[in-house]
């Protein structure tokens, strides 16, 4: 077995490779002397495909790329990658603040396959700390294009980010029936890849109300025949809700509060993260107008379309009929009523939770602080909190809304964050960020983020990382 030369190991290594280790890569490629590896399971970059439905739109403008909000000089900005497409005046023309999604996946893409480290079809099996050279050793799986595995190898580093991202969310007692192979139930995530089998079904129900929810269920009212659309849409939050865009609204998405919210007692961060649901989990103005619109278009002959919109309510249980229909048990939490639900298909726009971050931990488990509830604790530069034993740090990157807030997801951060970790590298302000980005003054004493950075590792100023299989 032969493991990375000790001396010659890599400063960061990213365990995942999604927008925000992207980003990182992407701010880290200019610096000299900084040597980087990331891994990523999947054979290439790809950014929910499985709701890249015709013509639906990012939620934040084009400016919270990978880059421009610290960088807009930066050769991976989305302008730049218009330009090399040669897009540039068509987009000018369009006057899009707010880029198609679809465009997103591929600009990361664009991204992903110039930067060099990039190592797709990499899983990550283990992460521990060597004492002895004072690193982190990292044991991967090279896997072929079926997703088997064709070799395994081993990386070592001064430094880990872990950017493993979110998993698709299924509610307990839908659980077992999203496992049925013979009625279509299926997240929202995977919506594209079984979209017509969906069409096909005689009757279709949607659960859940955030955005997902609301362009599955405009997606699938414009695809079924008017008079015989036989949707439901159901959802536990008391109104289909608009998302809370407003200006001053969205100052909860800046690097303010989330100084601000670091700084609460925990019990006070579980209750309001509770209560910002409308700041991300709403749905935004255009949708909810685009499904009235279309609502009212087929009454316009004097029928009502066949779908059932019902907010408040949950699912108790749920059970197959048969080899073709799902049983709803509901239950109205305003009314106190219950009733049921008969459908052919369901579709679960049921959100995405945090992958844990525990089984690649699990070597040095005992050295992770953690909070009350058992999570990292992580720091203002996004670092988890480790035993003084292990010198290197490990970051995380959209693991920490419980500690920095409901922005901790949102792709305006990302760039931030990423500048964040590298300044907290090299111990230098290599990306100078601004000392205030907020108008509203949150909290009586006011806790900026700190713009300089204690010195965790120095880069390195010679070698390149050695990689090497085993």
């Amino acid at each position: 077995m032969t493991t990375a030369d000790p001396n010659r190991p890599l400063d960061l290594a990213g365990v995942g490779i999604g927008p925000a280790n992207l980003s990182l890569a992407a701010l880290a490629y200019p610096l000299p002397g900084l040597e980087c590896a990331w891994f990523e399971q999947r054979p290439e970059f790809r950014w929910h495909p499985g709701l890249l439905v015709e013509g639906t739109t990012l939620q934040v403008p084009f400016l919270a790329d990978l880059v421009t909000l610290v960088d807009p000089t930066s050769r991976w900005s989305f302008l730049n990658y218009l330009r090399h497409q040669r897009r540039l005046f068509p987009f000018y023309f369009s006057e899009r603040f707010h880029g198609l999604r679809a465009e997103y996946d591929a600009y990361c893409r664009w991204v992903s396959g110039q930067l060099p480290g990039m190592h797709f079809s990499h899983q990550v099996d283990a992460i521990r700390w060597n004492h002895e050279h004072a690193l982190f050793d990292i044991d991967f799986t090279r896997l072929g294009p079926a997703g088997e595995a064709e070799a395994v190898g081993r990386a070592s580093a001064r430094n880990i980010v872990l950017g493993i991202g979110t998993a698709p969310h299924v509610p307990e007692p839908l659980r077992l029936l999203a496992e049925a192979r013979t009625i279509p139930v299926v997240h929202s995530a995977d919506y594209l890849d079984h979209r017509e089998r969906l069409l096909a079904a005689g009757h279709v129900t949607v659960i859940g109300s955030g955005q997902s929810g609301a362009e599955v269920f405009l997606d699938l009212l414009r695809r079924r025949p008017e008079g015989r659309e036989r949707l439901a849409w159901v959802s536990r939050t008391p109104a289909f809700a608009p998302m809370e865009y407003s200006k001053l609204g969205l100052e909860h998405f800046t690097p303010d509060y989330a100084a601000y919210f670091r700084a609460l007692p925990e019990p006070i961060r579980e209750q309001r993260l509770a209560q910002q649901w409308q700041l991300h989990k709403g749905i935004d103005h255009g949708t909810l107008a685009a499904i009235h619109d279309e609502l009212y278009r087929r009454s316009v002959g004097g029928g009502w379309p066949d779908a059932v919109l019902t907010p408040g309510v949950t699912v108790r249980t749920a059970g197959r009929l048969g080899s073709d229909q799902v049983e709803l048990h509901l239950d109205h939490l305003e009314q106190g009523e219950r009733s049921r639900l008969i459908t052919n298909a369901l579709v679960l726009a049921t959100g995405y939770r945090e992958r844990p971050l525990d089984p690649l931990l699990t070597a040095f488990d005992q050295a992770v602080l953690r909070d009350e509830a058992g999570r990292p604790c992580v720091d203002e530069h996004c670092r988890l909190r480790l035993d003084p034993d292990i010198t290197g740090a490990v970051f995380v990157q959209n693991a920490e809304r419980h500690s920095h807030g409901v922005g901790a997801p949102d792709l305006g951060l990302f760039a931030h964050r990423s500048a964040t970790i590298l300044n907290s590298l090299s111990g230098e302000e290599l990306y100078p960020l601004p000392e205030r980005t907020a108008f509203t003054t949150f909290g009586l004493r006011p806790a900026r983020p700190r713009v300089g950075a204690p010195r965790t590792h120095v880069f390195a100023t010679q070698g390149t990382g050695n990689i090497s299989p085993r």
